[in-house]
């Protein structure tokens, strides 16, 4: 099923846990279903819904202000430490707190949610992560990077009482990486490690470009089966 804001895959059996993974500049949840679809053929995650969520369209300077689908603006991709567009991550956190929101609406409480996506995807899942007051199950993060780093650890501190703290983090990245650099990715896990104490398992993927590799993805539902272990039903909320 689909609409003009996310792709859902639902669950085959109960609905007790969800999904949502958010693509990169430039695509769209249609660019990811195939990891639900990859899964359900397999007969894994059958109480799982997947929500593959669909960015706005809005012009990205570093691309000549080009209208693409995107969560917020890049200006500059050459310093991880650049300035970055806090109203369109700002925004985007509300579409995802938004999409959380949901499904706790639906029955699902927030420990059996997990967030994660790819790129610009996955930084978004990141901060959001780190950000909301939602105690999610686990998020993940491909190929990508930390967002607002100046601020999110007040973010975290703040406005979310760093409920996320002990939330298992998952980011793995490819060491040719030619869009995001990998030292980003580590620089990125040190720093959720060190500065904000959370747990991260990171993973390195030799001669991976920008892109997922099967073994990423098998770690991916690795990280995807201990955080949202079958057989438990909807809580009370």
């Amino acid at each position: 099923m689909a609409n003009r804001h996310a792709l859902i895959v639902p669950a085959l059996k109960k609905h007790t846990a969800t999904v949502i993974m958010a693509h990169g500049l430039g695509d769209s949840g249609a660019g990811w279903v195939s990891l639900a679809e990859n899964w359900r053929r397999r007969g894994k995650f059958e109480e799982i819904k997947f929500v593959f969520p669909n960015a706005p369209s809005i012009p990205i300077t570093i691309n000549a202000g080009y209208v693409m689908p995107g969560w917020y603006d890049i200006t500059s991709f050459n310093d991880l430490n650049a300035a970055h567009d806090e109203t369109g991550i700002l925004r985007s956190r509300g579409v995802f707190n938004k999409l959380i929101a949901d499904e706790i609406e639906a029955g699902i409480p927030s420990n059996r949610i997990v967030l994660g996506g790819f790129s610009q995807g996955g930084a978004m899942s990141l901060f959001t992560g780190l950000t909301t007051s939602h105690k999610l199950a686990g998020v993940f993060g491909l190929s990508c990077y930390l967002l607002m780093g100046n601020k999110v650890k007040t973010i975290a501190a703040e406005e979310a009482k760093d409920v996320n703290k002990d939330t298992p983090f998952f980011m793995g990245h490819g060491d040719a990486d030619e869009v995001v650099k990998y030292q980003w990715g580590q620089q990125t896990a040190d720093f959720l490690k060190k500065e904000l104490g959370v747990q991260v398992e990171f993973k390195t993927y030799k001669n991976l470009p920008h892109s997922a590799a099967l073994e990423e993805i098998d770690d991916l539902e690795a990280f995807v089966t201990k955080c949202l272990p079958e057989g438990q039903g909807k809580s009370e909320l």
